[in-house]
């Protein structure tokens, strides 16, 4: 699930993109923040999709085989049970799978040649063949070649990586937000009864963190050139080419929450945008920005400009 941090990192692109871009309406990069969130969302059913495709494809792979020129005995008695899986079944009977499909018009999306090959590597792991060979048809079980499916093969295969790069510019770094949403949905699917099974929420609470990303980033554009003296005033000895763009914005983001969002602690803004350098900038960013942010949050605090509410979220 989208944690705050990745919500940071979501308007950290979107301020790089306003940054590098001539348009400056302010309105047409919000909608762009929000699709980012959203298509996270998407990116999650698609992969829902992808593995209701590859249980299906079991019936198609059976067909092949009995329909060869001279079948064996196991060509024409092929185990199918994959195309029966409890957890598949119960992901089709969902109602929000059903209509978020329509939304995201996920319908026969992905190349049949995709779904076979991802089916092949399936079909040749010791895993499937134990998965076969096992008569436990608890929710349990069929869970785990689901995630097995997931884990070690798609996400493991560059064609899949190729498609979902070309349909999804940040799957790169929205990959781990997926799995935890996959993790979620297998903890919650634990009843054979479709309506009591839910799909993982992107967000725990979206009113709040739809407010925050879109304050931050409205916060962060508007007072741009205030937030750049503070930093400017700590880095006089250095040129303004030399400081990478990715830590000013990280900067201007992290004195926009100390100024302007009462209720996160200094520490928390601090660490959030230091952890976020380690990632997205170079391999210094993160002790430059907090040597920086260290500074400029004693001019801010002298200043009267940091007010928290509540025990321990100033220090």
């Amino acid at each position: 699930m989208l944690n705050r941090r990745h919500l940071r990192v979501k308007v950290l692109q979107t301020i790089y993109a306003y940054q590098l871009s001539e348009d400056r309406n302010i309105q047409n990069f919000e909608k762009s923040l929000l699709k980012s969130v959203d298509q996270v969302y998407e990116m999650y059913i698609w992969v829902l999709a992808l593995l209701s495709e590859v249980s299906e494809y079991t019936l198609t792979d059976a067909e092949g085989r009995a329909n060869k020129f001279l079948p064996s005995e196991n060509d024409l008695n092929t185990n199918i049970k994959l195309a029966n899986n409890t957890f598949i079944e119960l992901l089709r009977q969902n109602e929000q799978f059903i209509d978020l499909s329509k939304k995201y018009k996920v319908d026969a999306v992905f190349d049949r040649e995709l779904i076979r090959s991802i089916f092949h590597i399936l079909k040749q792991s010791p895993e499937y063949i134990a998965y076969l060979e096992n008569d436990d048809r608890s929710l349990k079980v069929e869970k785990d070649i689901i995630k097995f499916t997931f884990k070690k093969i798609i996400l493991k295969s560059p064609a899949i990586e190729q498609v979902f790069e070309e349909r999804f510019i940040n799957w790169g770094t929205d990959k781990d937000v997926l799995q935890a949403l996959l993790a979620k949905t297998l903890k919650n699917f634990n009843s054979e009864d479709p309506d009591r099974n839910k799909l993982a929420q992107l967000c725990p609470n979206w009113d709040d963190d739809k407010e925050f990303i879109i304050d931050l980033f409205r916060l962060t554009t508007r007072h741009a050139e205030d937030y750049q003296s503070y930093i400017a005033g700590k880095t006089k000895n250095w040129e303004a080419d030399r400081i990478a763009l990715i830590d000013t914005l990280l900067m201007r983001m992290a004195i926009a929450e100390l100024i302007n969002f009462s209720t996160i602690p200094v520490k928390v803004t601090i660490n959030e945008y230091i952890e976020i350098s380690k990632e997205f900038s170079t391999p210094k960013s993160n002790s430059f920005i907090n040597g920086i942010l260290d500074k400029i949050l004693i001019e801010l605090k002298d200043g009267g400009k940091v007010r928290k509410f509540g025990r321990g979220l100033i220090g």
